[in-house]
């Protein structure tokens, strides 16, 4: 059962990190620092898998899941204490509060702290810690020999005191927390390191007191398992901790590539009649949903001033009158205003099909009360809807009808 739960975990922790990838391009350094701690622990988790473990442990170098695993962990922990710096170790006020000056303090040790564990653990698993025999779980299987509980040791006081400094800080940031879901999401990563804090206590604990007085090999199992248990839990928490903040972000981005994917038959025919407005062609409604660069607010405000661009330059193949006939037409309609708007672009656009160019622009369509790009991109799904209902019969009415009220 553990083993399921174990690549669930890992499943879930890698999601997160393709999820959060655009912070690696776009995102500020402490975005980065926490990209780098989701795949840091997925990396971990994956090498703690059965499947991954026993295939490493089984290799020319016995129990190289453990030394790859504490690699990886080591480098997560320190990205987190990255992301805790960068977070919450600047301040302007005349008198440093202490969450700042913890993650100050922890920005001058964690480097040189991270390089000399790992440079000693490593020394310390190739000469003393025994690999006689690969393990299925490294602890219980090492218990009472004093060389893989130093080596073990070393990895833990690292683990514990950044699970401490990072509990710490995450608890005081959810008191000053201004909103509810961000408050829950730090709750749940402070109560994972807390939970880290108490594995490396019972871990040590535990493997010290095998070295002086013998346990019975039914308490090693046991305690394996419910370390092991502490671990799932630990990761499960955080990965939903550092996703619930985000959820508000991820919904907003959802409805901009939602709106783009609406808007794509009306922005397309309106690039491909003027070519030159937007940036590169349009490619199809599929490549330009899966783009991810530009980022996708800036994605939408360029399709809304793509859109309103190329709608200026069809003033020069509107008829003068062909507005009143759009809004006559469009009158009994549940929703009047973009209707005529859509049967407006869709006319001019059969004239720019026809050539029928006027050298002077007909009237600039009515201004609305849009007060941002967020409301310019509600009002143009609108006239979208309209825009797909109306056909070239229609269009072609249209300006038949405007030429009689030139008349």
């Amino acid at each position: 059962m553990l083993g399921f739960w174990a690549y669930a975990v890992a499943a879930t922790m890698t999601a997160v990190a393709v999820w959060r990838l655009p912070a690696v391009l776009y995102g500020d350094s402490h975005r980065r620092a926490l990209w780098g701690c989701y795949v840091g622990f997925a990396a971990a988790l994956w090498l703690k898998s059965p499947a991954v473990e026993s295939w490493l442990n089984n290799s020319p170098i016995v129990d190289l899941s453990i030394l790859l695993k504490h690699y990886v962990s080591t480098a997560a922990l320190l990205a987190i204490l990255t992301y805790v710096v960068a977070s919450y170790g600047r301040s302007d006020e005349a008198v440093i509060p202490r969450h700042v000056a913890v993650a100050r303090w922890i920005e001058r040790v964690a480097w040189k702290a991270a390089i000399g564990q790992l440079a000693l653990m490593t020394v310390l698993f190739f000469t003393v810690v025994n690999r006689s025999h690969p393990s299925v779980d490294f602890v219980p299987d090492h218990a009472g020999q004093w060389g893989a509980s130093t080596y073990e040791s070393i990895f833990y006081i690292y683990l514990g005191a950044s699970s401490a400094v990072t509990c710490y800080q995450w608890s005081s940031a959810a008191r000053r927390a201004e909103t509810r879901l961000l408050r829950t999401g730090l709750v749940l990563m402070a109560v994972a390191m807390a939970i880290g804090v108490l594995y490396v206590f019972i871990r040590t604990a535990f493997m010290w007191v095998a070295v002086f007085h013998h346990l019975s090999h039914g308490f090693d199992d046991g305690l394996g398992k419910f370390t092991e248990a502490m671990q799932i839990v630990l990761f499960f928490l955080f990965a939903v901790g550092v996703s619930i903040p985000t959820t508000d972000a991820a919904a907003t981005r959802w409805r901009s590539w939602r709106t783009l994917w609406r808007l794509y038959p009306l922005w397309r025919d309106l690039m491909t009649a003027f070519p030159g407005t937007a940036l590169q062609p349009p490619a199809s409604r599929w490549r330009e949903a899966a783009r991810t660069s530009p980022p996708l607010d800036v994605r939408l405000d360029r399709c809304t001033q793509d859109i309103a661009d190329a709608v200026d330059q069809l003033r020069h193949y509107a008829p003068p009158t062909l507005l009143f006939a759009a809004e006559d037409a469009a009158a009994a309609g549940a929703d009047p205003q973009p209707a005529a708007e859509a049967l407006w672009i869709r006319a001019a656009l059969a004239a720019v099909a026809a050539g029928e160019r006027n050298d002077e622009a007909s009237p600039a369509l009515p201004s609305k009360p849009i007060s941002d790009s967020d409301a310019e991109a509600s009002w143009l799904l609108r006239v979208q809807q309209a825009y797909a209902q109306a056909d070239p019969d229609q269009a072609r009415e249209l300006r038949e009808a405007a030429k009689e009220y030139a008349r």
